[in-house]
């Protein structure tokens, strides 16, 4: 009787070396990368996201990186719907997908499937907007707050749409959105998961951010920030995301460049260690102590991909 085919999944946070290792294994075990990054499915947006390079994506097949329009919405769902469908394609022309990043609510829409919400209502919608353009998103917030406190604590002050969202499926169902999270899921079928999660020593972790972020401002976030508000209007989802937030700031005159860059600093490292939180709680991580870049932690993650075929 024939198993199941293998999908690998990394995870850990920002600066980890995630895609470094994702490369390795795709090398050894015919394996094609999908992403699982929130923002990195954006066109156009390259330095801040910190996509893979196009010299790494020559070395592996790459999935679902620059598919929407920054001015587009899509939802945990939407990338869940495709990402099932991309797996399903790597594996039937014997391939390994591994699933790559940092977006935890992403990740586990793939995998576990996510409640079937209530169909969107315009009306209440535009009312929504309207009451964000008079008194600002905070404002929304704040209802949000009343409505499901534990989901308000997630979702940035300024994200509107993911605010609209979270306050329309409340009303909707007249209960919390995290509460109807739990009911009517549709868990990934017809593969073993294994889930490979990155660790590296907290300080050390922090210090490669710091310095990830300062190359980003020397490769040009400036510039491709300015380029993309031409392109795009600062409206573009993508420009609510850390870096392009605080450049946005700075081009409007609120920051200094050395604010800004210690600014971004700040909410990457804070991002770090939300998502730690995160993937603690997913279950059966196999973790490894270190760098997805480091050789050593590539042959335990080999030996454990290895095992598990």
């Amino acid at each position: 009787m024939s198993r199941d085919p293998l999908l690998v999944a990394i995870v850990g946070p920002t600066g980890s070396g995630k895609t470094a290792l994702s490369i390795r294994l795709a090398q050894q075990f015919k394996g094609e990368i999908v992403n699982c990054d929130s923002v990195a499915i954006y066109q156009d947006f390259e330095i801040g996201t910190a996509k893979p390079t196009p010299a790494e994506r020559k070395q592996a097949p790459h999935h679902l990186f620059d598919t929407i329009n920054p001015n587009s919405h899509t939802t945990a769902g939407e990338y869940a719907r495709q990402a099932r469908a991309v797996v399903q394609e790597i594996t039937e022309r014997g391939g390994m997908p591994i699933v790559v990043g940092g977006t935890g609510l992403y990740l586990r829409a793939l995998f576990d499937g996510l409640f079937p919400g209530p169909e969107r209502s315009e009306e209440l919608r535009g009312r929504l907007r309207s009451r964000a353009d008079q008194r600002g998103s905070p404002y929304l917030l704040r209802i949000l707050r009343r409505l499901d406190p534990a989901l308000a604590e997630k979702i940035h002050a300024n994200d509107v749409p993911k605010l609209i969202r979270a306050i329309e499926v409340c009303l909707s169902a007249r209960r919390p959105m995290s509460e109807q999270w739990q009911h009517g899921r549709d868990p990934l079928q017809g593969f073993r998961i294994l889930r490979i999660g990155l660790d590296p020593p907290r300080q050390e972790l922090y210090a490669r951010i710091n310095r990830r972020v300062a190359a980003m401002f020397a490769k040009g976030l400036v510039e491709e920030s300015k380029q993309l508000l031409e392109k795009y209007g600062g409206s573009a989802r993508p420009f609510l995301s850390m870096g392009y937030r605080e450049v946005t700031e700075l081009l409007k005159g609120d920051l200094t460049v050395e604010a800004a860059i210690a600014s971004v600093q700040q909410a990457h490292r804070n991002y770090a260690k939300r998502q730690m939180t995160w993937f603690r709680k997913e279950p059966d991580v196999q973790w490894i102590s270190g760098f997805g870049d480091d050789l050593e932690v590539q042959q335990q993650a080999l030996s454990i991909a290895g095992k598990s075929l």
